[in-house]
């Protein structure tokens, strides 16, 4: 499961890299649905519905993002928790009830800042910083209540007008609650994005980490979207398929998104 704190980044990036440019600066506003099914390591089936809705400022060198999303999970197991990546942590003991529960989920802060816009075969070099604030609802399982804080690169690469290839790596600072054994863990994805035409855009990307609970696989997903820019400025909409390649993500996700760019 790659929840779309590193996903819708890289659709922005895809509905964006043929757009021409938009004035000195611009916001863009959108909110993308998506739904994931899989164990994510447990012994039981879970169902995750995660509405992000985000805010995006950018201009020729700066990159804020702020994303808060709702969460409804179902078949979560007791003891069980959310992170950003899938699941924090998982219980313990062979106890098999699981629960509902929904809410406001972790609010996610970013900022990128291309130091070098590239030239050539040179990529541009974007290092990023992201806070995850412990917004969710730990006691229902939604988060863990701690913040965690993530600091990373980025190279994206333009070769001729099409194609658009790209590879982050990070690594997080993951909030520890009282009694857990969570780590830091690093973060990474690569892919490319391939504008068909004006208006159509192709992304692939493989995206995983490490597990923030030991003993267990983290997340790893291959990820194909489609975006339609309806406007020259990069509004439009966007549906993507998520596959887990370890027992660590969901089984699939799917997720439907549209952003206004004004």
């Amino acid at each position: 499961m790659r929840l779309p704190t590193t996903l819708s980044a890289a659709i922005l990036l895809a509905s964006s890299v043929i757009a021409p440019a938009y004035g000195a600066q611009h916001f863009t506003l959108g909110n993308m649905p998506s739904y994931y099914q899989g164990t994510f390591g447990t012994n039981g089936n879970i169902n995750i519905f995660y509405d992000a809705t985000y805010l995006q400022f950018q201009n020729n060198a700066l990159r804020l993002k702020l994303t808060v999303p709702y969460i409804s999970v179902s078949g979560l197991p007791q003891g069980a928790q959310l992170a950003g990546g899938g699941i924090a942590s998982r219980s313990s003991t062979t106890n098999t009830n699981t629960h509902t529960a929904s809410g406001l989920g972790d609010i996610w802060l970013a900022a990128h800042y291309t130091v070098y816009h590239g030239a050539g075969l040179l990529p541009a070099v974007v290092p990023y910083v992201k806070v995850k604030f412990g917004t969710a609802s730990s006691s229902q399982g939604l988060g863990t209540g701690r913040n965690d804080y993530e600091v990373g690169l980025g190279l994206d690469e333009t070769i001729g007008t099409r194609i658009f290839p790209f590879v982050h790596v990070g690594y997080r600072f993951v909030g520890k609650p009282a009694g857990q054994n969570l780590r830091n863990i690093l973060t990474y994805d690569a892919g490319s994005s391939f504008a068909v035409t004006g208006s159509n855009v192709l992304t692939a990307m493989y995206s995983g980490s490490q597990s923030e609970q030991p003993g267990y696989s983290g997340p790893s997903d291959l990820i194909l979207a489609w975006n339609y820019n309806v406007t020259r400025a990069g509004s439009g909409f966007q549906v993507y398929a998520d596959k887990g390649l370890s027992n660590g993500s969901a089984d699939y996700g799917v997720g439907v998104g549209a952003q206004v760019v004004f």
